[in-house]
């Protein structure tokens, strides 16, 4: 039976599997970065949210992976007062 590394690994050597599965790493590492800082500054979802000018059900979105326009990511990242680097 295969692990799941021995899988990965067999499906990253095609290309277009590739360049999605990075896209949606980033973008896991991204809402990762996003919860931590939130977390580490004690603000609730909704505080961010208002400091952000986003909805309360946006940043939820951001913070489980979901795609958003990057001005709606500049904005969580201004008002965490953060540099995401790409």
């Amino acid at each position: 039976m295969q692990s799941h590394k021995q899988y990965l690994e067999k499906q990253l050597k095609n290309a277009s599997f590739r360049e999605g599965y990075l896209r949606e790493k980033k973008l896991a590492e991204i809402a990762i970065r996003i919860q931590e800082e939130r977390q580490k500054l004690g603000l609730s979802q909704q505080e961010l949210a208002k400091r952000a000018h986003v909805s309360q059900q946006q940043l939820s979105s951001i913070e489980n992976g979901a795609n958003y326009t990057i001005k709606t990511f500049l904005k969580i990242t201004d008002a965490l007062q953060i540099n995401l680097s790409l």
